[in-house]
């Protein structure tokens, strides 16, 4: 995990106490590729990765504290976003 990572992990785990460490990881690095691949696909040019760690804050202070929320809605991230949950912290 990088420095612009590893502070978006850190604002994530203080916006959703139901996250574990692991699961803020996740979530960081899934947003993060999943904006940079999208942004490929679209062919745009890479703007670097202080573009990334923008939108992907504001991703998470949008909904950061709801994405425990999102396995519920969508079983494919299940098998990434699901832990034992004595584990939190």
């Amino acid at each position: 995990m990088n420095d612009n990572q590893k502070r978006l992990y850190e604002r994530l785990l203080e916006l959703n106490d139901q996250l574990s460490a692991n699961q803020a990881q996740t979530w960081v690095e899934l947003l993060w590729e999943d904006f940079e691949a999208t942004y490929a696909k679209a062919g745009r040019e890479y703007k670097g990765s202080e573009m990334t760690e923008k939108v992907v804050s504001q991703w998470i202070e949008h909904y950061g504290d709801k994405l425990h929320e999102f396995v519920a809605n969508n079983p494919k991230y299940k098998h990434l976003l699901t832990e034992d949950q004595s584990k939190l912290h």
